[in-house]
C-alpha cells in the first residue's frame, strides 16, 4: 500500500463484486468502471489490487482481471496485486483496486463532476450598499479556566491521550 500511496497524488479506490462463469473479469470491470464514482483509472500509474475468491478461485481467473486492470492503466503502470482464498466464498469473487498516480498537469480532470454539482444551491446575498462597522472586540478573559494548561513544544510532539496518561499516573 505504502509503495502505490507515496507521493501517488489523488488517488481512487473502488470495489467490484462478480459471480458465474466471468466472475474475474465481471468483478474487475464492475470496479474500474465505477458507476458510483463516475471515474475510471485510466492514465494511473501505480495500481494495488486485491482479489479474494474460494476454493475454486484459479490463477487463470486471477489473471484474467489483473489483464483487464493492465489494459485501463497507463502502459508503464506500477501494478502490484494479491490473492486471497476464502472457504466461505462459493462462486463469488470480490476485487478491491487503489490507483494513484494520475496526471498531474490536470487534477481537474482526474475527478470530473458534473457541473450541477458544483453550482451553489441558492443565489448568494449581494453585498451591502453602504459599509458597515466592524464588530467591537470584547474585552479579554479575566478569569483562566483550571482545566487550561500551557504546552512546552516538545509535548505537542506526544499525542493527547498519552500525556493524559502521563499526568494521570
Amino acid at each position: 500500500v505504502r509503495s502505490v500511496m507515496i507521493e501517488g497524488g489523488a488517488a481512487l479506490m473502488a470495489i467490484g463484486r462478480g459471480t458465474g462463469d466471468n466472475r474475474a473479469a465481471d468483478a474487475a470491470n464492475q470496479a474500474i468502471h465505477s458507476a458510483l464514482l463516475d471515474v475510471s483509472i485510466d492514465g494511473a500509474r501505480s495500481i494495488l489490487f486485491n482479489i479474494k475468491g474460494g476454493d475454486d478461485l484459479s490463477l487463470f481467473e486471477v489473471n484474467e482481471a489483473a489483464e483487464i486492470v493492465r489494459a485501463n492503466t497507463h502502459p508503464e503502470a506500477n501494478i502490484i496485486f494479491g490473492a486471497v482464498i476464502d472457504p466461505n466464498m462459493k462462486d463469488e469473487v470480490h476485487l478491491t483496486v487503489i490507483a494513484t498516480g494520475f496526471d498531474k498537469s490536470d487534477p481537474e480532470d482526474i475527478f470530473s463532476f458534473s457541473s450541477s454539482a458544483l453550482e451553489p444551491r441558492s443565489k448568494p446575498t449581494p453585498p451591502p450598499s453602504k459599509p458597515q462597522q466592524p464588530p467591537k472586540a470584547s474585552p479579554p478573559a479575566e478569569k483562566k479556566d483550571e482545566n487550561m494548561r500551557s504546552f512546552e513544544r516538545d509535548e505537542l510532539d506526544i499525542p493527547a491521550f498519552l500525556r493524559r496518561r502521563h499526568n494521570n499516573n
